[in-house]
């Protein structure tokens, strides 16, 4: 609102210092620091607020160290994020473009899904929460809305990298073709032209390969919104894990949004020029604030727990966000953590219902699932696989920053896949 209001004081009156918010960069970090104040500042009240409707978490004790203590603890503290993403949004974001409505839709789709989760969990005092297939119904349709939205809309559109070529074929320029088109590619990451066509896996179809394609991408973008959204879910176990993990993905999305929407930057990478998406950083500067600024809480030993309000939300945001950069294939990586989360769990769960029907008793591979839950369990000297060890827990902390460590490194390397061809 503030960037039309400024945008046209600056046209019509040429009013001082107007002119600041046709800059990305400027609006980006007005609504970083914004998103940071309000999750700090009225997170408290926010804290306060649920620790007086004592809106607490229900705490199953799994015997883990210190996870009792925890019991109480105020949870939807994901109504922070949200508000503090939001907010900043509406204010600094151009509201015209497709890429920040997209995003806006996804924060209140799945923040609306995980609120009603937690308030059966915490109010109907079923631990069960919403029903399992009413989250996936929620996530479909929102990977329905993300795939049409990008099929249809006018403004999704990419422009074609065109390779100049000099002496022993090694690539000395790039220009982008004069007009944009609607496309099915995307980003792969490795490969020397790093463009791939979903398109491309029906060429045997003829002219409905098109058609094809974009049926695949939307196949593909449920299919991430489930994956990344539950990984955010799962992950959100230790105080600060999901969140911190989450504001390093934001960074490099942000990044990536703006380097594949400036033209310059595009064409110095080589890598697919899409008009209209550096606008997302705006919404990536307030989803890093608000992400940060709600660590001050949700740190250990943690004030608030985000819940499922919460973790669907950033789930949902990175996957979404990967999607309209076309840079969905790059989330294995970026999302590792995520990644090994879920199929920490999937292994488990797998291990133990083949080992029950063929030895009669089902048998472990970790001692509990998710991973972080693995080092933070105490053995009991009779462990059956050597991945189960150390016999001694890790402190909780320790396991948080460890695994944001490793989300540091793979964020790095997601970055230099744009250049490792």
């Amino acid at each position: 609102m503030l960037y039309h209001l400024f945008t046209y004081l600056d046209k019509m009156y040429d009013f001082p210092g107007a002119g600041m918010f046709n800059y990305i960069s400027f609006r980006t970090g007005v609504a970083f620091i914004l998103a940071l104040v309000m999750s700090t500042l009225f997170g408290r009240r926010i804290i306060d607020f649920l620790q007086r409707k004592q809106i607490g978490e229900l705490v199953r004790d799994l015997g883990l160290e210190g996870q009792m203590s925890k019991t109480g603890t105020p949870t939807m503290g994901g109504i922070i994020i949200i508000l503090a993403i939001v907010v900043p949004t509406l204010l600094m974001a151009d509201l015209t473009n497709i890429y920040t409505i997209l995003m806006l839709i996804t924060t209140l789709w799945l923040g609306t899904i995980g609120f009603l989760d937690d308030y059966i969990k915490v109010f109907k005092k079923d631990k069960k929460g919403l029903k399992g297939k009413f989250k996936v119904f929620g996530q479909i349709g929102l990977g329905l809305i993300v795939g049409l939205i990008m099929i249809f809309s006018p403004d999704v559109v990419i422009r074609e990298n065109i390779e100049i070529k000099g002496d022993n074929n090694r690539v000395e320029d790039v220009e982008y073709a004069k007009q944009d088109i609607k496309s099915t590619k995307s980003t792969i990451p490795f490969f020397k032209n790093n463009d791939m066509d979903y398109a491309d896996a029906f060429k045997s179809a003829g002219d409905k390969a098109q058609t094809y394609g974009w049926i695949l991408f939307i196949l593909v973008a449920i299919f991430i919104v489930i994956a990344v959204s539950n990984g955010a879910n799962i992950t959100d176990g230790l105080d600060g894990l999901a969140t911190g993990s989450s504001a390093i993905m934001g960074v490099i999305l942000g990044i990536l949004a703006y380097v594949s929407g400036n033209v310059n930057y595009a064409g110095y990478l080589n890598i697919m020029y899409i008009p209209g998406t550096g606008e997302m950083l705006v919404f990536a500067g307030a989803f890093i604030g608000s992400t940060i600024g709600f660590l001050w809480y949700n740190s250990f030993p943690a004030q608030v727990f985000m819940g499922d309000t919460g973790s669907l939300t950033i789930g949902g945001i990175i996957a979404v966000f990967a999607i309209a950069i076309r840079k969905e294939l790059l989330i294995p990586i970026l999302c590792g953590v995520f990644l090994v989360e879920n199929l920490s769990v999937i292994i488990q769960v797998a291990y133990f219902k083949c080992s029950k029907r063929k030895y009669g008793e089902g048998k472990r591979i970790f001692k509990m699932a998710p991973l972080h839950h693995h080092y933070q369990k105490p053995g009991d000297g009779s462990i059956e696989a050597k991945i189960q060890n150390p016999k001694n827990p890790i402190p909780e902390s320790k396991i948080v920053v460890r695994f944001w460590i490793v989300g540091l490194i793979l964020a790095a390397l997601t970055i230099i896949t744009l250049k490792i061809r």
